[in-house]
């Protein structure tokens, strides 16, 4: 297939239960826990319970209606707001956080971070949590100044982005200007979390085949190093699963914090988020 005509997430979306059964889903016959989920659940929980990455808001910008990485998080932060660009994904999240019937069973994902944690009785307590946090679901504009307007997002503590910024970005300047957005939603000394893939070109959720934007990692610590950030922490794992189902080479996590020096530009929306402390 031409690459060219790979479809784009954020302007074609996809079929977001194909995406959790085919990636995340605990049967047998998939492939890719080791990168997926035990890698980001196992960087998670370490960062976060050095104690450093705290605070009242963190904004969520990931791909699809993904949970697991929110289970280390939501210790650390009064207020979860995930911002989705389709509405799909939207409502497969919010059966889960409704606790619908129907809704994706994350249960193997909070089980391995307790067990991580060495506290298995905190299963159901962990789930609750997150539930409990993450009361703010939005639909957001990403060609938008402000993603969020009318919706203006009091300035977060964290972001955390998971297998996003691969899937939206064309090109390396579209990295580095998403970049710079996640940095004007920050507060100064704000810290960012990026969990992606390395030199992708595309993943495959059911019949579509989508595009990806390949980079490495120098790619990517230059680009946070140009737009004001400062790396705490960097971590490749090459590659195990076997599948043609995405061509990536290894994932990657970073976590770094924005320079104290860089100013962020806030958006004159008419409406705001109040968060209740």
């Amino acid at each position: 297939m031409d690459p060219s005509s790979y479809k784009l997430y954020h302007e074609h979306g996809f079929d977001s239960r194909q995406q959790l059964e085919s990636y995340f889903s605990d049967q047998q016959e998939i492939v890719f826990g080791e990168d997926v989920l035990k890698f980001p659940i196992e960087n998670l929980a370490k960062t976060f319970t050095m104690g450093h990455i705290k605070g009242d808001v963190l904004v969520d910008l990931s791909l699809g209606p993904l949970v697991h990485h929110l289970y280390a998080a939501c210790e650390f932060f009064k207020h979860i707001i995930v911002l989705k660009v389709s509405d799909r994904c939207i409502m497969e999240l919010k059966r889960w956080l409704d606790t619908r019937t129907g809704a994706f069973d994350w249960e193997h994902a909070a089980k391995l971070h307790v067990d991580l944690i060495g506290n298995s009785d905190q299963l159901q307590d962990r789930e609750g949590k997150v539930r409990s946090a993450a009361q703010h679901v939005m639909k957001c504009d990403l060609e938008k100044e402000n993603m969020t307007d009318p919706i203006v997002l009091p300035p977060a503590d964290c972001i955390i982005s998971v297998w996003f910024l691969e899937a939206i970005c064309k090109d390396q300047d579209d990295y580095r200007r998403y970049l710079r957005k996640f940095s004007e939603m920050l507060k100064p000394g704000g810290h960012l979390i990026l969990i992606g893939a390395l030199d992708v070109t595309y993943f495959t959720v059911g019949k579509d085949k989508l595009h990806a934007f390949p980079y490495d990692e120098d790619f990517a610590r230059k680009s946070l190093v140009g737009e004001g950030f400062v790396i705490d922490f960097c971590k490749v794992k090459a590659r195990t699963a076997v599948s043609d189902l995405s061509d990536y080479k290894s994932v990657i996590f970073i976590a770094a914090h924005k320079s104290l020096c860089v100013e962020s530009k806030r958006s004159n929306s008419t409406l705001s988020i109040i968060i209740n402390k």
